[in-house]
């Protein structure tokens, strides 16, 4: 993909003009990329019949153990239904406990069990292998160029919950 062309802004930045063909080809490249991104966790938990929804919800209670049901809404974006739905086969497979909070019983809090926490470590390693081989091929200039283009193409709210996550680090 060619680079596209930078030009001076009267306030003396650059801007970057690219073609409708570049922007195209970058976002097929997106497609492209999230599918090999997901190939291996997608593999493991066909083997136990869950999915993609079930693989993001092991990722941020494993990021925040004791997280309430409430602050996975939040950070997943989907509906209550939708993700009562998983959490109950999670629960059902043994990788992942409800328990009631201690101030208040109505909220439940989520943790990874065991099983949940092997299988966290299954799918992110599948993942950070093929992000570190990524990286690496492409240099420290491009990722900090890579993160910077996610972190611009995120809602504010989205940000805002990414922002909040990654403070946690």
């Amino acid at each position: 993909m060619s680079s596209g062309r930078a030009v001076q802004s009267p306030g003396g930045g650059e801007l970057l003009f690219l073609t409708d063909e570049q922007l195209r080809q970058g976002i097929e490249a997106m497609y492209f990329a999230y599918r090999g991104f997901t190939a291996d966790p997608d593999r493991i938990l066909a083997e136990i019949d869950l999915g993609r929804a079930h693989h993001r919800a092991i990722h941020f209670i494993n990021r925040a153990p004791g997280t309430t049901v409430n602050n996975l809404l939040s950070i997943l974006g989907v509906t209550k239904q939708s993700l009562n739905r998983v959490l109950r086969a999670l629960v059902e497979q043994g990788l992942v406990e409800s328990r009631v909070g201690a101030t208040d019983r109505r909220e439940r809090h989520l943790y990874l069990t065991e099983a949940g926490q092997e299988l966290e470590a299954r799918l992110s390693e599948a993942q950070r292998a093929r992000m570190r081989s990524a990286y690496r091929d492409a240099g420290p200039d491009a990722v900090a160029g890579f993160r910077r283009v996610l972190e611009a193409m995120m809602s504010a709210d989205t940000h805002r919950v990414y922002s909040t996550l990654k403070d946690r680090a």
